[in-house]
């Protein structure tokens, strides 16, 4: 690991659940690093005993983040490497990460992304819902005020939509998507991804509600985008503007004639006289 006069942050993701799903290079991080910040040492200590390192270890969470920062910054500045560990999956994302990362930035501390494990990415590939554009929420706000915004934009979005959730409060989650989705909007429950116990729950929000008293493991729930709201907005465009929606996205004229002819529900013909 190359030195400088100041030290590296390096992200570091680790499993989300198998642990063979951790990469060479994190490994190596991880090895050669002057000292880990980790979540929770105790669950990161188990996975550097079966990968047989032995690093020193700081805590770095949530309720700690504001002032641990300077103290890391410190040693950053004293030269020393730290790899930055969230409990499972990439630092940063719905983990400890962007307050050092905020950090390092100002002072010109070099960061370097470590790749790996991502729980929302890995539920997304699998849940057969469109992964050509997606919004992360993360989890929900506990605030009933700003939890009721989210939900708002949820119910319009016409994008994919990716949240995080603990189990105790999945389904009061589900009762409140109940409350807003239209019944054929796709949902898909993933949880436990790459354990045992790995499951990607396909159904109507009334099914997987029947099935989630008895549920446990990190969850993930992806959402179909609002694609009525999204056909009524592009139908409410002139013709030309409607052309030019698709041109932007760099597709050719004959999938644009199909796409606008879907979207308005005529003959695909009649779109195709107005552009000759």
């Amino acid at each position: 690991m190359l030195r400088r006069e100041e030290g590296i942050l390096y992200l570091v993701a680790t499993p989300i659940g198998n642990l063979e799903d951790i990469t060479l290079r994190a490994i190596k991080v991880l090895k050669e690093a002057d000292l880990i910040a980790a979540e929770d040492t105790r669950h990161t200590l188990k996975l550097l005993n079966h990968l047989e390192i032995s690093k020193p270890m700081v805590s770095y969470h949530r309720h700690n983040e504001e002032f641990r920062c300077d103290y890391l910054i410190k040693e950053l500045k004293d030269g020393k490497n730290i790899a930055l560990v969230s409990d499972a999956g990439t630092p940063g994302i719905s983990d400890p990460g962007e307050e050092i990362v905020r950090e390092c930035i100002k002072e010109d501390i070099k960061i370097v992304p470590i790749p790996g494990a991502c729980a929302m990415v890995n539920a997304l590939i699998c849940s057969g819902i469109d992964t050509k554009e997606f919004c992360f929420y993360g989890f929900l706000p506990l605030n009933k005020k700003n939890r009721k915004e989210k939900l708002e934009e949820i119910k319009n979005i016409n994008k994919t939509v990716i949240i995080y959730e603990a189990p105790h409060k999945i389904k009061s989650t589900l009762e409140d998507l109940k409350m807003i989705l239209d019944e054929d909007r796709k949902v898909v429950l993933a949880r436990e991804i790459s354990k045992i116990h790995e499951e990607f729950i396909r159904e109507k929000i009334d099914d997987i509600l029947e099935k989630v008293d008895n549920l446990k493991g990190e969850m993930v729930l992806i959402i179909e985008g609002n694609y009525k709201k999204k056909k009524n907005d592009l139908c409410n465009l002139s013709i030309n503007e409607h052309y030019k929606y698709y041109e932007e996205q760099g597709l050719e004229k004959k999938e644009i004639i199909k796409k606008i002819a879907k979207d308005r529900n005529v003959n695909k013909n009649e779109i195709y006289k107005l552009f000759i």
